[in-house]
């Protein structure tokens, strides 16, 4: 596990759990108040977080090469997860248009 300094993998890790319980939290607001556009927003954010433990195991056995894929899918993923985070972010603002909580 020497690819990252201990600091680097605390601020990966603890990066990591916020964006779970981030989520978290957003699909509990979307269930109070009944409305899916808060839901999809915690979708939208699961690319982003499939991308950020995938790169997370490659520098966990050292950037081996064998694994290198997962550099490339944690690519992938996190441009999936900017375009689904658009896209909740798109029906949030159209639910405040209507006027929705």
């Amino acid at each position: 596990m020497n690819a990252l300094s201990f600091p680097t993998w605390v601020i990966h890790i603890s990066s990591i759990l916020e964006w779970i319980v981030a989520l978290a939290l957003i699909w509990q607001y979307g269930e109070r108040t009944q409305n899916p556009a808060w839901k999809h927003l915690a979708w939208g954010m699961l690319p982003a977080l499939v991308g950020a433990m995938a790169v997370v195991v490659w520098h966990y056995f050292d950037n081996t090469p064998a694994l290198a894929w997962l550099g490339r899918l944690q690519g992938a993923m996190t441009l999936l997860g900017n375009i689904t985070l658009m896209l909740a972010g798109y029906s949030l603002y159209r639910m405040t248009r209507t006027g929705q909580t």
